[in-house]
Formats: C-alpha cells, sequence, structure tokens
C-alpha cells in the first residue's frame, strides 16, 4: 500500500545551541549563528538541511572545526576542516546495521546482550522509523535515528528478554509495580521508542525528525497490511531510556538558588520536555560511561527510564518545535 505523502515544509533555521546542556557539555568551541534554508523532501530523502561538518564525521556545534592540525600550512590538497553536507532522513534497511548498531553501543551500559538482534528489529521496521544520512556519502554513515518498536509485539526475541530484565533490575522500588505492568499486561499498547545519535547532530534536525516518527505511527495505523499491525501501532505509552548527568550534591542545599549548579543535565534537550510529560521515571548508575569533561567533574553519569503517556506527543512536539526555534 503506497504511504501517505509527506508535507513539504520550507523555514529559515538557525544553528544554535541545544540548550544548556550541550553547551555545558561540549564548551569546546562557541557557536556562530548560521541562518540556512531547510527543505524537508518526501520519501527516500525525507528531509535535508544545509549543514557543515568535520573531516573526521563529527559534528560539533554549528561551526563543525576539524578536530586536526591546525597549521597555516598552505601544502597544495591540505583540508581546511570545513565541508558543507546534507543531511537527509530515509527509511531503514538492512545496509544501516553497523551504523545502527555503534550508535547503541552503550543502550545497555556494559551489559552483554543480543544487540544485533535489536538492530535487526529496529531495521526491519521500515514503514515506522527514520535513520539520519549525508545525502549522496558514499561510505552511508547512521548519524542518528530514532524508531519506536512494540513491545508486547517483539516479547519473546530474545533481545527483549533481556532488555526486560535489565530494566527490572535497574528499577527503583517505588517504579516496579509501575514498569511491570508497561512490560507485562499492557506491553502490547507500549512503544519503547529509541532515539540516537552523534554527540551535537544540529538541533534544527530534531523537529522533523520527531515529527516524522509520530506522523508514521498515526499513519501505521491505517496503512499496515492487516489488522494486527496496525493494532500494534495504537500506542497508549511510550517507554524511553536515556542517559543524564547528576550532581553529586543533588539532594543537598547549595545556596542561592541563582548561584547553585545545574541538579541535572540532559544529555540530549528533547528528554528534559519529556522528563517533564512522564507519568513516572527512575534513574540508575552507569558504569561504562566515566565522566572525562573537567565541567562535569561534580556530576555522575546516571541512566534515565521515563513512561510517557501517548496523549502528551502532540503537546511534546509543540514544546520541542518552540524549544528549538527560541533557542
Amino acid at each position: 500500500m503506497p504511504r501517505k505523502p509527506r508535507r513539504r515544509r520550507q523555514r529559515p533555521v538557525s544553528f544554535s545551541p541545544f540548550g544548556r546542556s550541550m553547551a555545558f557539555l561540549y564548551p569546546t568551541k562557541k557557536m556562530k549563528h548560521q541562518i540556512l534554508d531547510s527543505v524537508i523532501k518526501d520519501k527516500s530523502a525525507r528531509s535535508t538541511s544545509d549543514v557543515e561538518i568535520s573531516a573526521n564525521g563529527v559534528v560539533k556545534d554549528g561551526t563543525f572545526q576539524n578536530h586536526g592540525e591546525t597549521s597555516d600550512s598552505s601544502d597544495d590538497g591540505e583540508f581546511d576542516g570545513v565541508v558543507q553536507a546534507d543531511f537527509s532522513f530515509f527509511d531503514p534497511k538492512p545496509d544501516d546495521f553497523n551504523g545502527v548498531k555503534v550508535l547503541l553501543q552503550t543502550y545497555m551500559d556494559d551489559k552483554l546482550w543480543d544487540l544485533s538482534g535489536f538492530v535487526d528489529l529496529i531495521l526491519g521496521q521500515t514503514t515506522v522509523g527514520t535513520v539520519v544520512k549525508i545525502e549522496d556519502d558514499e561510505d552511508e554513515g547512521v548519524y542518528a535515528f530514532v524508531t519506536a518498536l512494540n513491545m508486547g509485539r517483539y516479547k519473546d526475541h530474545k533481545c527483549m528478554i533481556e532488555l526486560k530484565e535489565f530494566l527490572l533490575k535497574s528499577c527503583k522500588e517505588d517504579s516496579v509495580s509501575n514498569l511491570r505492568s508497561l512490560l507485562g499486561e499492557k506491553a502490547h499498547d507500549v512503544g519503547l521508542l529509541v532515539s540516537q545519535r552523534v554527540v551535537n547532530l544540529p538541533p534544527q534536525l530534531l523537529p522533523p525528525l520527531y515529527d516524522a516518527l509520530f506522523d508514521e505511527v498515526s499513519w501505521a495505523t491505517e496503512d499496515e497490511p492487516t489488522e494486527e499491525l496496525q493494532k500494534s501501532f495504537c500506542f497508549k505509552s511510550y517507554l524511553m531510556i536515556s542517559k543524564i548527568y547528576k550532581h553529586k550534591n543533588a539532594n543537598k542545599k547549595m545556596g542561592k538558588s541563582g548561584d547553585r549548579e545545574e541538579d541535572i543535565i540532559y544529555s540530549k534537550p528533547e528528554d528534559e520536555l519529556f522528563d517533564q510529560l512522564s507519568s513516572w521515571s527512575f534513574g540508575f548508575p552507569l558504569h561504562t560511561q566515566q565522566v572525562t569533561a573537567n565541567e562535569l567533574k561534580d556530576y555522575r553519569p546516571m541512566g534515565l527510564v521515563m513512561a510517557v503517556d501517548a496523549s502528551k506527543v502532540g503537546i511534546f512536539r509543540k514544546q520541542l518545535h518552540s524549544l528549538i526555534d527560541e533557542s
């Protein structure tokens, strides 16, 4: 069945900080504000934004400087570290396996689990899910992806069994009953929202990326070939696993509020919105992701699990657009 056409939208966007969290985490260079045109295309390349990217493939703020030598040498063939690139949205496909797997390496902290099987589930769901790559890139590197997997539909897969065990083991006592409910009798109504990306992906990509996901979920409830598949996307709740940095003295008074450091720094700006809209959430310590930045010496990395009612999606989408537009 043909997919519904995606509406075309054009508007000026600006490179700006991810917000306090990312500016604090990666303050090495001051962001250069630029106004660029964003064009959202249909289907195979569903969204593009002109951005600059460093030679080593790491997106850095709005300047995207090369991390290599800064010599003033003018030798022939020297690369100055800045290139123009178009980020585009694509449907998942098997060739994206390695790129998606790399982005998920620490998704479940240091646990050994069926990560390959989890990636297979993500890439096998082509009607709901998006990968972000550079258009016409021969290497087809994956810079971000987002999807929503039905917890009940895939409950018997090894990776999902291991994921549920990990969550229950990490869960705080006051959230165990809620979590068990979502992972058990309500699992067929729960979408596991998985969103991973490289550090400092241009923030103006976030609203269309999440719009694409939630639009596709809505379309799938009508467009999937069987009634069973259609119902599998009628989510009532979304479950998310993310990462935050929590201040070591977050539970203690630290003088005047205007002088105190933030209690929590979100590694992704949208997670703060999800957390505010969540029905419940809990944190747990991480073991593999150690803090190296001096600015975070008083913080410890924590996993964050959130449950968000599907009825809050519309509010989230509006808030995310406002956050990025105003930043």
